[in-house]
């Protein structure tokens, strides 16, 4: 009985005495396949290294950074095939991107953008940045500086070509304040690199940690994230910041405001010295504190400036409405009825206040989506992605559930709740007129919110001018007969 089973184990397994498959098992070793790498990983084959080389590791195996075995071919992705280059007619004190010393990869990606002309950032800043230097940048959103400090590291990249890099490892390291601003960035920097074959990731909190963990096995040409997300990988292990070539900071201010900047200063300590690395650092204001930062992170910099002193760009419409509490609805929908919206953000200060005009505007046919802190991070990137794409045209949000919300074509903005501090008056508007376009700010001034404009005056320079709406602007149009006008709270 026992020989008769140690001959069936055999049939099965093999006698053990040989290293290689029995018949029976080698068609199950010739039907195992390398593990795919993830969608625009390097795939190019090398002449000096085996494919069976950039096998996956397993997940539960931790890399020892300075271990040889952890590091891999650094194979470009088939990139494809790149137009022809058209000319770009020149114009009077506009200056082309084929003027500047950019790569043919580059500027067939930004002939598919339609990119023609450099915005006066990227006028200012790319001739330095292209040539190396350290970039302190001071730009309000919608200027064009993402652009400016991709294109800038994307030609570092495609001029210095690294045959092999460590797992877990990054050529740029791009950090971003929000989630919604790192997603931006990351798509930003898959268009500008279409024809270079990177691969470039996006990491931040709020999605599936795992998976963004295992994209780290393989090295990544341009690493875009909040900095939680960031030095948590660093702390894990799975991520290496020794050999990081680029370091861009993105709106450093918000950074400040949002008390990331403990944290950047631990992933700034990660990377080679100021000096080695290049870096680029962008702010909306140049403070203090955030010019002390510059002088501690940056060697010798390029101070660019594009702004001027006026706080708010011409390209925004700005008018005041003088209007009860009570009447504040009815004015939105009247604003929405007689508007060519494109697309409108709606700032409230009050996430419970908000939920209920969403609701409102739902009974009253108006299609929108509301943002706030508990909408999960899935639901909250599908509705930003219906507004980006126009299947949703309005968006009810408070300041804190609308960081980082970087959507072009944003025609409207409304308070309907004038913010408590200036500053958030600002960071709002400025989600409209945006890389040359113009924008609609429209503010409600109640009894409630009066108290804000001194303060609002003193910021913008200049006397605000409530208007007094028309009888028929605040009177509140019958309810649509499928609808249920709420009266819990007036508006």
């Amino acid at each position: 009985m026992i020989s008769r089973f140690k001959k069936k184990i055999r049939s099965i397994f093999g006698s053990g005495k040989s290293d290689s498959p029995s018949p029976e098992n080698s068609v199950r070793y010739a039907e195992k396949k390398e593990p795919e790498p993830p969608s625009g990983a390097h795939s190019r084959k090398s002449s000096t290294h085996n494919e069976r080389n950039v096998r996956k590791p397993a997940r539960n195996v931790r890399h020892s950074f300075g271990d040889k075995k952890s590091s891999t071919p650094h194979k470009i992705s088939k990139a494809p095939e790149m137009p022809a280059l058209k000319e770009v007619e020149p114009e009077e004190g506009k200056c082309r991107f084929s003027e500047l010393d950019v790569n043919k990869e580059i500027l067939c990606a930004l002939q598919d953008l339609d990119f023609k002309y450099c915005t006066p950032i990227q006028q200012k800043c790319l001739p330095d940045a292209l040539n190396g230097k350290d970039i302190t940048g001071k730009a309000q959103t919608g200027t064009g500086k993402t652009a400016a400090f991709l294109i800038a590291a994307f030609t570092k990249l495609l001029r210095n070509p690294k045959n092999a890099l460590k797992r877990g490892s990054c050529r740029i390291l791009v950090l971003a304040p929000t989630r919604e601003l790192a997603m931006q960035i990351h798509k930003d920097a898959e268009g500008i690199s279409k024809y270079c074959g990177f691969n470039n990731l996006a990491v931040f909190g709020g999605m599936d940690h795992r998976k963004q963990r295992d994209r780290l096995d393989y090295p990544i040409d341009a690493l875009v994230g909040t900095p939680g997300r960031i030095l948590d990988f660093c702390n894990s292990r799975h991520l290496n910041l020794a050999d990081t070539e680029v370091l861009i900071i993105d709106e450093a201010d918000r950074m400040l405001d949002m008390g990331f900047i403990p944290d950047v200063r631990r992933i700034v300590n990660k990377l080679p010295k100021t000096g080695v690395r290049q870096t680029m650092f962008f702010s909306a204001t140049l403070t203090d504190e955030i010019t002390r930062l510059v002088d501690k992170w940056l060697e010798d910099p390029v101070t660019v400036e594009t702004e001027s002193d006026q706080v708010v760009t011409d390209l925004i419409d700005q008018k005041f409405y003088s209007v009860s509490r009570s009447e504040k609805f009815a004015m939105l929908l009247w604003i929405l009825n007689n508007s060519d919206i494109e697309r409108m953000l709606i700032f409230g200060n009050r996430k419970d206040y908000n939920t209920d005009l969403y609701n409102k505007l739902r009974r009253n046919n108006i299609e929108c989506e509301l943002l706030s802190g508990d909408i999960p991070q899935k639901k909250r990137m599908n509705i930003l992605e219906d507004f980006r794409s126009g299947r949703i045209k309005v968006v009810v949000a408070t300041d804190v559930a609308a960081r980082g919300i970087h959507v072009e074509g944003i025609s409207h903005v409304v308070n309907y709740d004038l913010p408590e501090r200036p500053d958030d008056y600002i960071h709002r508007i400025g989600r409209t007129g945006r890389a040359g376009a113009t924008g609609k700010a429209i503010s409600f001034v109640c009894e409630y919110g009066a108290y804000m404009l001194e303060e609002l005056e003193k910021t913008l320079e200049e006397k605000i001018n409530c208007i007094y709406p028309d009888e028929e602007m605040v009177k509140l149009p019958p309810l649509p007969r499928n609808g249920q006008r709420n009266r819990s709270r007036n508006y």
